[in-house]
């Protein structure tokens, strides 16, 4: 029975005039690394270690060693994604999450480790205890679920971690952020590989359709659970989901994609040398930029890092931004002009509450404290170190960017604040803030593929 989109259905004269013409549309299939990307043929184990070893390096295959991380749910993607790693190499761990927003979530947890078990996969049962139903639920479920994963990846000595995003995500993703006006970069839709703090994220399926991971995985006898959100028309990836498979559109985004991947690959090397050339990074948190502002795109990054932002501002609020003359805030950051220098620093209107001190605890997301244990007794909180410090405390830099600093505090006094070098006592000596932003301005990863004809594709680009 055909689908009813009454209300719901994403229109397709919506897309931009920029997706059209693009190769993929029409005649032969794009292909990816020889072999269609929208095939409905199951992935060839050796195909898939193949693409493996271009997204390295990785550690040794070999007990003792870390292993490599997969994140897995249980669906036909990330289980695909498992029984192709198995035949990659041994040393592996599947991290399977409950999220427990669903009656039968924990049963199909337990399932998804009972079936990685059969395939011999090693895994571990992740539950959540504290997501609860209401606004934004998929969100403040994704962000608990990799938070969780992280940490078991930290225990486990894991650096890279596997996800299962196929091909068909980065056509929806494309299309998505199209529809929303997203800048260049935002066009890439997801890298093969994204660089965080604490773990390496890679995604070796996004040359492979959702359909082939499931034929994969029939292929090999395997069954697979079926969230009943992959169907709810509410949400709006499902409907665009619908959208590009009704209307052939999917191999056109999933072009897009990989092109402007490609192109932001090339930016950001450029925008990597302008930085090293012009300008100053400070373990303060803040960036020196120099007498004249970078273009809108460098800026950009820039204030995705010093503010702590998951993504970039808009493009157009960072053009208005530059036209304005600089000064201004945005996104957490503000611009300001000192000693005939511009600085980018943190807005303290958008600084983070403060955090009960703990050896390791991030402050800000972005700075991470380093002190004994001892030393931080019941009641020491890390928070911003505020206005009021005398101008010798601030080695003369402006009260404006000090009081967005990193400072612990005990019984409602300033008692550190090491980033200027100053403690009310020898005590607080040993402390210090690392100033590790959960994004770098440039070089988040690896994006798009490398074009060698009108519909074949290989690489991604490095």
């Amino acid at each position: 029975m055909r689908r009813k989109y009454t209300g719901v259905r994403v229109a397709v004269t919506n897309a931009p005039a920029r997706t059209l013409g693009l190769s993929g549309v029409g005649g032969l299939p794009v292909r990816f690394e020889q072999r269609p990307v929208f095939s409905d043929q199951p992935v060839p184990p050796q195909w898939f270690a193949a693409l493996l070893d271009t997204l390295g390096p990785w550690g040794a295959d070999a007990p003792g060693s870390p292993p490599v991380a997969l994140a897995v749910s249980g669906g036909g993607d990330s289980l695909a994604l498992a029984w192709l790693a198995r035949r990659w190499r041994r040393n592996l761990l599947a991290l399977v999450v409950d999220h427990g927003l669903r009656p039968e979530s924990g049963a199909e947890a337990r399932l998804t480790v009972e079936r990685l078990h059969a395939m011999d996969v090693p895994a571990r049962l992740i539950t959540l205890t504290d997501l609860t139903k209401g606004p934004a639920m998929a969100a403040r479920a994704r962000k608990a679920r990799y938070a969780r994963m992280v940490q078991a990846c930290q225990q486990a000595g894991c650096v890279d971690l596997l996800l299962g995003h196929q091909a068909d995500d980065q056509a929806e993703t494309a299309w998505m952020r199209s529809n929303a006006g997203s800048g260049p970069d935002g066009l890439a839709a997801m890298g093969w590989i994204s660089h965080t703090p604490d773990v390496r994220l890679v995604r070796p399926l996004l040359g492979v359709s959702r359909v082939a991971l499931r034929q994969t995985l029939r292929a090999a006898g395997l069954a697979w659970v079926d969230d009943p959100s992959n169907q709810d028309l509410r949400a709006e990836r499902v409907r665009v989901r619908f959208a590009l498979q009704d209307n052939g559109l999917s191999e056109q985004f999933w072009c897009l994609a990989m092109d402007a991947g490609a192109q932001r690959m090339t930016r950001e090397r450029a925008q990597a040398m302008a930085l090293a050339q012009t300008c100053a990074f400070y373990p303060h948190g803040w960036v020196g930029l120099g007498q004249n502002l970078p273009e809108a795109a460098t800026l950009s990054g820039l204030i995705r890092t010093v503010g702590a932002q998951q993504y970039p501002p808009a493009p157009a609020a960072v053009a208005r931004l530059c036209k304005n003359g600089g000064a201004g805030t945005l996104a957490g950051t503000q611009l300001a002009r000192w000693r005939d220098e511009w600085f980018l620093i943190r807005e303290l209107a958008g600084v983070s509450a403060p955090v009960a001190a703990s050896p390791g605890v991030v402050w800000d997301g972005r700075f991470v404290l380093h002190a004994p244990s001892a030393l931080l007794r019941c009641g020491v909180y890390v928070g911003a170190a505020g206005y009021g410090l005398a101008r010798k405390i601030r080695a003369g830099w402006p009260a404006l960017f000090c009081a967005g600093l990193p400072a612990l505090w005990w019984q409602g006094q300033r008692v550190a604040v090491p980033h200027l070098g100053w403690c009310s006592t020898a005590d607080w000596a040993d402390v210090f803030f690392e100033f590790r932003p959960p994004v770098p301005v440039t070089g988040m990863g690896v994006y798009g593929c490398k074009k060698v004809h009108n519909k074949d594709y290989v690489g991604p680009v490095g």
